[in-house]
């Protein structure tokens, strides 16, 4: 059978076999417990290794090369406005930490490489694995193709052994950060990760992760209501939602229906005895408010509460508004019957709260009556029109230019030096990605695009590496011996130990927050869905994504670097 379609199918036709690979290696990344899993990226590198292993057949560098400068380029554009917002005061102990995360890491490797006499191949594996950057095994690859004196065959062998190396450290890198993180950690400083992370969300003035949204169920509700009660009768619509918005509720009258006729939204409209109103609020504010006892019953009126609704993506960018908080916002007469859906700042979804003060380019969504959203958007800002196109002339240029300034090299010591195509694409990536997080009507790549560059990207490249070096699998764990993993394993818990003593006890990070921030440097994404799902909260996010945008960077950057150490 393996003959059968090695014959017939793969050596005729190798990209199918990459197909098949990524395929399998999906499947292999569904494969989890609780909420660790190899993830796609190792399984396709080891279902690469095994079909590699099996019908020996040579994919052409250039695709690999192809999707990996595609990969980092996305990369880059996805942490670069993260990368450079945590160059900013108030993040930078962040990215102090999770330098110190990154380079015990290079140090740690580099030693343990040394002491067990690995080349550059199988050091740059352990580095890529024991500190979960996939990255590093397109990086070092190229870094070794690169190096003099070594001749096509032993370049090849020692990019094969990146690969064999990542493939044997990385899982066991990726539980081991998660365990310690989310339980080892706590367990030993008597911390209850929900307890602080549900004190320290009380701090920071969010009962839950979204002052307008609850995790199971949409809050905001429309409800219709007959009015009978007297003494609502001649008042104002704005008499009543400041009523409301002075006992801390936000319920507001959206649409009246008057004699049959539904009227037009007007604040100074005053109400009247048999008027069905709509009411839009917070399901937790219409509750209180009890509008059965204040309004009269309630009446189920379809055309009256089936306005057309919208939600818009909106850039603050109108001075007045620059640092103010989210309480303040919700305030303003604009925000009459709209909600704050979501927050995104520097390109990121920001789990804010209500004394989240706005910044410059964030981008909030919001939610309520067309109506009453475009103009609270103008308010605002720049409305940003949502479209599914990818601007193509940005990306184009963008991994043209990089791939220009990697070209040029420096040569120390005999050994050339040069960002690489590779590494000028990830460069040029962090500066597009600025530009769009601070300008975001320019330069469109949205999620589905940058998912495919991203992550099936780096799959198809990791799934040609694993091919390529499959035939040479087997040799390749008898040169690493169990060594790789045990030293494997130390390299990804002392970076941690290093970070977490240096937070903890020098930058007196909040444990839940600190949890995140060594996530993020170690760049462990199953990590950090391991420490919200032990806290039952999503505020140790706020930790992770500065520091995850720099640990890719230097990650990344240190494939190269401990090529160049132990050439």
């Amino acid at each position: 059978m393996i003959d059968f379609l090695n014959r017939n199918i793969f050596q005729p036709h190798p990209e199918l076999l990459v197909f098949i690979t990524v395929a399998i290696g999906f499947l292999f990344g569904k494969l989890r417990y609780k909420a660790i899993g190899l993830g796609a990226v190792t399984g396709c590198l080891i279902a690469g290794l095994l079909l590699g292993a099996q019908f020996k057949v040579e994919i052409d560098g250039t695709v690999k090369n192809l999707f990996f400068t595609m990969f980092l380029f996305a990369l880059g554009y996805k942490v670069g406005p993260q990368f450079f917002r945590g160059l900013k005061k108030d993040g930078l102990p962040q990215v102090l930490n999770a330098v110190v995360v990154c380079v015990t890491g290079l140090l740690i490797c580099w030693a343990f490489a040394a002491m067990l006499g690995y080349g550059p191949g199988l050091s740059a594996g352990l580095l890529g694995g024991a500190l979960t950057q996939s990255a590093v095994i397109g990086v070092a690859g190229d870094a070794i193709s690169h190096l003099p004196g070594l001749s096509s065959a032993q370049a090849k062998s020692e990019s094969n052994l990146v690969a064999i190396g990542y493939a044997v450290t990385y899982p066991l890198g990726t539980i081991l950060c998660a365990m310690l993180l989310a339980n080892v950690l706590p367990k030993l400083y008597r911390k209850d990760l929900a307890a602080e992370s549900a004190a320290l969300a009380k701090e920071l003035d969010a009962p839950g992760d979204n002052p307008d949204l609850a995790e199971g169920y949409y809050e905001v509700v429309l409800r219709a209501y007959t009015i009978q009660r007297p003494d609502l009768a001649g008042r104002t619509i704005e008499d009543f939602e400041n009523q409301q918005r002075e006992l801390g509720r936000r319920v507001y009258i959206t649409r009246v229906r008057r004699e049959g006729n539904i009227l037009d939204h007007d604040q100074r409209l005053a109400l009247r005895e048999g008027d069905v109103v709509a009411l839009s609020a917070l399901r937790g504010s219409l509750v209180e408010f009890d509008a059965r006892t204040h309004i009269g019953a309630e009446t189920d009126d379809v055309e009256l509460l089936g306005y057309q609704t919208e939600s818009l993506h909106v850039v603050v960018s109108e001075k007045e508004h620059l640092g103010r908080t989210i309480g303040d916002l919700r305030r303003e007469p604009f925000m009459v019957g709209v909600y704050v859906d979501k927050l995104y700042r520097s390109g990121a979804d920001f789990p804010y709260h209500l004394s989240t003060k706005l910044e410059r380019g964030d981008t909030l969504i919001l939610s309520g009556p067309r109506r009453l959203v475009d103009p609270a958007g103008k308010a605002l800002g720049k409305p940003v029109p949502t479209s599914f196109a990818t601007d193509m002339i940005w990306v184009g240029l963008g991994i043209f230019l990089g791939g220009c300034i990697g070209i040029p090299a420096l040569t120390a010591g005999g050994v050339p030096i040069s960002l690489s195509t590779s590494g000028g694409a990830l460069i040029m990536g962090l500066v597009f990605g600025w530009i769009r997080g601070r300008y975001p009507t320019y330069g469109n790549v949205p999620p589905g695009a940058q998912w495919f560059m991203d992550t099936l990207g780096l799959c198809l490249f990791v799934a040609v590496v694993g091919i390529n070096a499959g035939p040479s699998f087997t040799s390749g764990l008898s040169t690493a011996g169990w060594g790789l993993l045990l030293f494997g394993a130390i390299a990804t818990v002392v970076p941690l130990i290093v970070g977490f003593v240096f937070g903890h006890y020098v930058q007196k990070i909040r444990f839940p927050i600190l949890m995140g921030v060594l996530a993020g440097g170690q760049t462990t994404t199953a990590a950090i869905g391991a420490i919200n799902e032990s806290s039952r909260s999503q505020i140790p996010t706020l930790g992770y994504t500065i520091p995850y945008a720099v640990g890719n960077v230097l990650l990344t950057i240190w494939g190269a670097v401990i090529v160049l150490l132990h050439h």
